[in-house]
């Protein structure tokens, strides 16, 4: 890298951290203004726009928030933290007018925290970014504008920002002591949520109905003595490697992800069971573990560490042992699906390469309960008896797995 590209790079990351440090430390300037609370979004005062060979991006707000912009790339993002906003009533469709920028995505992040995140077509460095706040209403208009750059400049001041206060690292659950006669410990995973809504049909969105499932579940499985942890319990972001540490430090037996995908295209309809595979059981999986997984990349969240020989050790890992018993536990799941008489889908197990299914010493499996695309399976997902039929049923296979688990035990590796 020559020194100019290095210097344009250099500024690109203390531009970044000093977004943030400068709105945190911005002097009152009169009593209307408030940086703390709930800033709500005035979509009429709002796009993100091309501007002179520039995205631009203008925010109209209620009142002033500190900020932080940085940038991501595979695929190239701006993203724009928030300490917090309110994105309820902006159409994304609406606020993005631009050809340099594909995509918007905002919402929840993290308790306390709310995000936008912009696809972009070409590399993109921030140039200028600035808010204004009105001395009588506390009203605050956020400028930024981002100005073209080479693609070896984009990649070298990609990432989060170093030693910032708004490094957000997975949430983790202490890990009590177990006793060896101690309940069953379940992790409930309920997809997506914050940011990343998931599927969406006919006005039914997954994040949601996974959250209100998801409680649900949780409920029957204490009442037949489980201990039972939820991956979220709100509307907020959760990254699949923040989900998978949480069933670490929970000290979980088992991993349950809830999903209820929608295709864009094609048919499919009822329930399937997935397990973790190198090699993707069929290629429907293959794009279902791909919109998952891309979840996180629409979120912000920077994969850049990602380590393949890692994960090809983590993956050898969970066959010698885990895997065989996440194949039971689907199995086990499928059977008594079926024995309720739920609709399944033609082909209920399959496997491919889930990022959220792979802890090496959990037993994992992924449900998708329905698909939101299918107007019966839609129906009866929103249906609270069809639900509770389902979570029995989960619940059964569950158990029964358990009970067929622990006599295999003493045949484990020590």
């Amino acid at each position: 890298m020559t020194g100019s590209r290095r210097a344009v790079a250099a500024l690109g990351r203390i531009c970044a951290a000093l977004v943030l440090a400068l709105v945190l430390g911005l002097p009152g300037q009169g009593g209307a203004q408030d940086f703390s609370g709930l800033a709500t979004v005035a979509p009429g005062g709002s796009e993100i726009r091309d501007r002179r060979g520039a995205l631009e991006v203008t925010l109209s707000l209620s009142q002033g928030v500190p900020y932080r912009i940085f940038t991501l790339e595979d695929p190239r993002r701006l993203v724009l933290d928030f300490r917090e906003v309110d994105w309820r009533g902006v159409d994304p469709k609406v606020l993005l007018n631009s050809d340099i920028a594909s995509s918007v995505a905002m919402g929840p992040f993290r308790p306390g925290w709310s995000r936008m995140v912009i696809e972009v077509k070409e590399p993109l460095a921030l140039q200028r970014a600035d808010m204004h706040v009105d001395r009588e209403s506390g009203a605050a208009l956020m400028g930024a504008r981002f100005t073209p750059v080479s693609a070896e400049t984009f990649a070298a001041g990609a990432g989060l920002p170093a030693g910032s206060a708004w490094d957000l690292e997975p949430r983790a659950l202490p890990a009590p002591a177990r006793d060896p006669d101690a309940p069953l410990r379940i992790m409930l995973d309920p997809g997506h949520g914050g940011i990343d809504p998931g599927a969406e049909r006919e006005g039914v969105v997954e994040a949601p109905l996974m959250l209100t499932f998801a409680r649900e579940l949780r409920d029957l499985l204490i009442r037949s003595g489980a201990e039972v942890f939820l991956t979220r319990d709100e509307d907020i972001f959760v990254s699949l490697e923040g989900r998978v540490a949480m069933a670490h430090a929970a000290g979980a037996d088992l991993f349950v992800s809830l999903h209820a995908d929608a295709l864009s295209s094609g048919r499919a309809l009822g329930t399937t069971v997935h397990t973790l595979s190198r090699e993707a059981s069929d290629e429907a999986s293959r794009l279902l573990a791909e919109r998952h997984d891309r979840g996180d990349l629409l979120a912000g969240i920077d994969l850049s560490r990602s380590d393949d020989e890692i994960a090809g050790v983590l993956m050898d890992l969970a066959r010698t042992e885990t895997q065989p018993r996440s194949e039971r536990l689907a199995d086990a799941l499928v059977l008594s699906l079926r024995s309720e008489g739920l609709p399944l889908n033609t082909r209920p197990r399959r496997a491919a390469g889930y990022s959220v299914l792979k802890a090496p010493d959990v037993p994992s499996v992924l449900v998708e309960l329905g698909f939101l695309s299918s107007k019966r399976d839609r129906e009866n997902l929103l249906d609270a008896a069809f639900r509770a039929r389902l979570a029995s049923a989960l619940r059964d296979g569950i158990l029964a797995w358990k009970i067929a688990d622990d006599t295999l035990a003493p045949l484990r590796l020590k």
